[in-house]
């Protein structure tokens, strides 16, 4: 049975580690003057495609609702229709888009759908605009409310 130096098992396993986590992760070809948030950020959800306060702060808000489709890579969450106990011929669709992997306001786009039940089918009906904009303020808020929580306790 042929003996393996330790060096050589090091130095092999050590290439293969970076080599599988990436150049990226250990700091090459990287600022290495990162801001705190961005190192938070990045330790907290190394592999999304977006910003980790606003996709939690989405799925809390719309935490009520039946999801339908969660894309945590492409940032995309839609849901199912809902319908509350005090207004059952009512119901609401909501579509929401992380658009950049920074907290900005212009990174989060909210769509709401809304149906009326009538003569046994659902009818599209308008929405309010303001509501779209209520849904991303509330968004938007509570994903300040994680940042801030999580820098806090650093």
């Amino acid at each position: 049975m042929p003996s393996i130096r330790i060096p050589a098992l090091f130095a092999s396993t050590f290439m293969a580690a970076t080599l599988l986590t990436g150049c990226s992760s250990i700091g090459f070809g990287k600022n290495k003057a990162r801001s705190n948030a961005e190192k938070i950020t990045a330790a907290q959800a190394p592999n999304m495609g977006v910003n980790s306060y606003l996709w939690r702060a989405s799925l809390e808000t719309l935490n009520f609702m039946p999801l339908a489709q969660v894309d945590p890579f492409g940032g995309v969450i839609v849901t199912d229709w809902y319908a509350s106990a005090e207004a059952p011929t009512e119901r609401f669709k909501a579509n929401v888009y992380i658009l950049d992997t920074n907290l900005r306001a212009d990174a989060l786009k909210a769509s709401i759908f809304k149906q009326t039940q009538s003569g046994g089918g659902w009818q599209d009906a308008a929405v309010d605009a303001d509501t779209s904009r209520q849904i991303e303020n509330a968004i938007l808020t509570r994903a300040r409310q994680l940042y801030i929580a999580t820098v806090d306790n650093q």
